[in-house]
């Protein structure tokens, strides 16, 4: 079978690989039907994050159960899966806590030790634990599909931001980075109740996109300019401010933008060096929580949204491409020319 393959730096091949199969009682079998490319995909694709060649790409995917093992309860083969960008058991003390991340059995789809999504088909390990079944009526519908797509990373990254800031109705709110992550924290402050949004992006039609999915303000400007703006038209800061991008600029900004005593959820991936600004928290009472998303535990209140039509993440997905083209979506979100690639296999 056919599968995304790192090879070093702005080097991804799609390349034969052996086929997926059952190796452990858990497992199931899956043939992807859809998956996307990450933004936290380009750290390694430009030779930030340390990967080696071989690993196999892809975090972000849906599919068809095609085979389970022997230990597989909850699915058939046959049935259409979601998976979150990390599988778990579903069952140890983590978990239960809704700590899905957390999983002392669980890990993330490919790398170094796990196939990975971007692939005409994946062993997807704990499979019990980490598919959710999709119900029928969403089959053949395309434009639903895409809208479910986003709800195994982006969308879930993005409401674990606004839920760890505290984000409730009438809301001032604040995001920091316009890709697909910040994207869905607008959608997620207002999904909240957030009364104000206030994004912070240089794109314009990622803040086109912004704009349409519920903010009510935009800010260009960056480092100490974006910080005096932001507490001018705040005036003081925002008590709710969601970090999306991980880098120890972005997360300054969105310390310096927080009012005191509010909470800056954070969930982009961090990547480079530098020190955050441990003083102004201090000084300010400004709480950081969040971290990598346990969307596992956001899925089923996400997805029931999406079937009912109040939420539609999907503009996110503004780039198509086929299993072959993968290295072209690569190109294209790392020239800033797409927010996100769906792959369709």
């Amino acid at each position: 079978m056919k599968a995304s393959v790192f090879h070093g730096p702005r080097d991804i091949r799609v390349e034969n690989v052996p086929d997926s199969r059952i190796q452990r009682p858990t497992d199931a079998v899956v043939r992807i039907t859809h998956a996307c490319i990450c933004g936290s995909d380009l750290w390694f694709y430009r030779g930030i994050a340390k990967w080696e060649p071989g690993w196999r790409a892809g975090h972000e995917w849906m599919g068809i159960v095609e085979t389970v093992g022997p230990e597989v309860r909850t699915l058939k083969p046959g049935d259409r899966v979601i998976a979150p960008f990390a599988f778990s058991d579903g069952t140890c003390e983590f978990c239960k806590k809704g700590l899905f991340t957390s999983c002392i059995h669980g890990d993330f789809w490919g790398g170094k030790d796990h196939e990975g999504g971007q692939a005409e088909a994946i062993r997807a390990e704990l499979a019990d634990g980490t598919l959710v079944v999709l119900p029928p009526q969403v089959e053949g519908d395309e434009a639903l599909l895409k809208a479910i797509l986003p709800l195994n990373d982006v969308m879930g990254t993005g409401y674990h931001a606004a839920v760890s800031a505290g984000v409730e109705g009438g809301s001032v709110v604040a995001v920091v980075g316009d890709g697909a992550v910040g994207l869905c924290g607008v959608l997620a402050a207002r999904r909240l109740g957030a009364e104000r949004i206030i994004m912070l992006g240089r794109h314009e039609g990622r803040l086109a996109t912004a704009r349409r999915f519920g903010a009510t303000d935009v800010v260009t400007e960056r480092g100490d300019e974006a910080i005096r703006r932001v507490r001018e038209m705040t005036r003081g800061g925002a008590p709710s401010v969601l970090e999306c991008v991980g880098l120890v600029d972005s997360m300054n900004t969105a310390i310096g933008i927080a009012r005191p005593g509010g909470t800056v959820g954070f969930v982009g991936v961090p990547n480079g060096g530098g020190a955050i600004d441990l003083q102004r928290m201090f000084r300010q009472n400004i709480a950081l929580r969040g971290g990598v998303a346990p969307v596992r535990r956001y899925i089923p209140e996400l997805l029931a949204d999406v079937l009912a039509g109040r939420l539609d993440p999907s503009p996110v997905l503004d780039l198509e491409v086929g299993l072959e083209d993968v290295p072209a979506g690569y190109a294209a979100m790392d020239e800033r020319r797409s927010i996100k690639a769906m792959v369709r296999t």
